[in-house]
């Protein structure tokens, strides 16, 4: 049997992310997908996010960062992707860095 591949992806996204629901957006399509980390706005006005979970998974999860809730605009994630750390025991909103 072979074993998962579990990964961590860091995210920063950018475009219209403040004010439109976006961390609670990302929060429930990670609890959705069963991915651990979180979600923070930051004040340069990106989005930055940390999750891990099963590569494929994060992969679909970063399908959903790009189309955002429906009043977002998203023109750009950043990624990076290394393995994961299972530091994290659930999916969280961070405050504001």
């Amino acid at each position: 049997m072979t074993e998962i591949e579990k990964a961590r992806l860091h995210a920063r996204i950018e475009g219209g992310v403040h004010g439109v629901g976006f961390r609670m957006f990302v929060l429930h399509a990670a609890l959705d997908l069963n991915l651990t980390g979180w979600v923070r706005n930051r004040w340069n006005g990106d989005v930055e996010v940390i999750a891990e979970g099963e590569r494929q998974v994060l992969s679909k999860f970063l399908v959903e960062l790009y189309q955002g809730p429906r009043a977002a605009f998203v023109s750009r994630i950043d990624e990076e992707w290394s393995d994961a750390s299972g530091e994290f025991t659930g999916f969280h909103i961070q405050p504001t860095s």
